[in-house]
């Protein structure tokens, strides 16, 4: 990953590749993972809570696999902060688990190549509050453990 310094051409260049990242995920369906291709770098690296991956196929796998274990799961940007070539998406990602329906709050941090394309997607959320706490007898551990280190 040694372009992660390069900037886009322009400021436009900035803007319409977060924007392009931003369509592609509110409009993420199976049949439209091979857009992972074009959208980011052969060497991207993706990392969030559950995996650290380097590589195109590698980032399309983990939405295979999202696909293949959760119900209607969709993508609503809801912030988008854009500067030189990095960018930040603010997200609600909804799906069903078990039939009920689950929202979890991130936000993304994105950089980008001299093309536009994403060298770097790092998702921020808490697993904890956003996940673990919403599952039926793991989640009545979690808000315990919450409870009992809480200052208030």
């Amino acid at each position: 990953m040694g372009s992660e310094g390069m900037a886009p051409a322009t400021a436009d260049a900035a803007a319409s590749a977060a924007g392009r990242v931003a369509c592609f995920y509110e409009k993420l369906a199976p049949h439209s993972l091979a857009g992972v291709d074009t959208l980011y770098a052969a060497d991207a690296r993706f990392k969030d809570p559950f995996n650290d991956v380097v590589g195109t196929a590698a980032i399309r796998r983990i939405f295979e696999h999202m696909f293949d274990t959760v119900d209607a799961p969709r993508f609503v940007v809801t912030e988008r902060i854009e500067q030189g070539a990095q960018a930040m998406l603010g997200w609600d990602f909804h799906f069903l688990l078990r039939g009920r329906p689950v929202v979890v709050h991130g936000v993304t941090h994105l950089r980008f190549d001299a093309g536009g394309r994403v060298l770097l997607h790092r998702d921020y959320w808490d697993a904890a509050e956003e996940l673990y706490e919403k599952l039926p007898l793991l989640g009545v551990l979690m808000r315990a453990l919450r409870r009992r280190l809480s200052a208030g």
